[in-house]
């Protein structure tokens, strides 16, 4: 008498089914894990190129400050450092109307600093968040606060950089 090689039990049916629905669950959630960590990789690489981008902006301001003011006498002349003070009498950052410097160069900054980041700006940022502050008694200390908020930001960032112009 001959045996059939297999024959599944009643227990038994479906369990191809399950195995395949395991399977495909258990790829799909690697797979939203990948997407997950691209969108955080993504949003890493925004950030550090706005703080980049502000790091430059300051730097530009800072080294233009630096070759503009007065040095006739000699040395350099506390009034001609203290022109470029922009928005020193609010907060850093703050939304509120302060008094905006006198100086072209620095207005110059300020537009170049709102413009759209694919002109070199920083997003949402706006004249009445940008600040620079001029400290003529601490030896002619220059601390310059730019703002700005992504689209994907709760929080305002800042970046903020002191220096001396001597």
């Amino acid at each position: 008498m001959l045996m059939p090689a297999h024959t599944p039990s009643k227990a038994q049916h479906g369990v191809i089914l399950i195995d395949a629905l395991m399977a495909i669950l258990v790829f799909s959630l690697g797979i939203l894990g990948m997407v997950g960590v691209q969108a955080l990789a993504i949003g890493g690489q925004s950030d550090a190129q706005f703080r980049n981008q502000a790091n430059e902006l300051v730097s530009q301001i800072s080294n233009e400050m630096w070759l503009s003011v007065d040095r006739s006498s000699g040395e350099v002349n506390p009034a001609s450092v203290a022109a470029f003070a922009h928005r020193a009498d609010v907060g850093a950052c703050d939304a509120a109307a302060g008094t905006p410097s006198t100086s072209a160069m620095v207005t110059n900054w300020v537009t170049a600093v709102n413009d759209s980041p694919a002109a070199g700006g920083l997003p949402g940022s706006t004249d009445r968040m940008q600040q620079i502050l001029v400290n003529i008694a601490a030896g002619n200390q220059v601390t310059v606060t730019v703002c700005w908020r992504a689209p994907s930001d709760v929080a305002m960032r800042r970046h903020v950089v002191t220096t001396y112009i001597n």
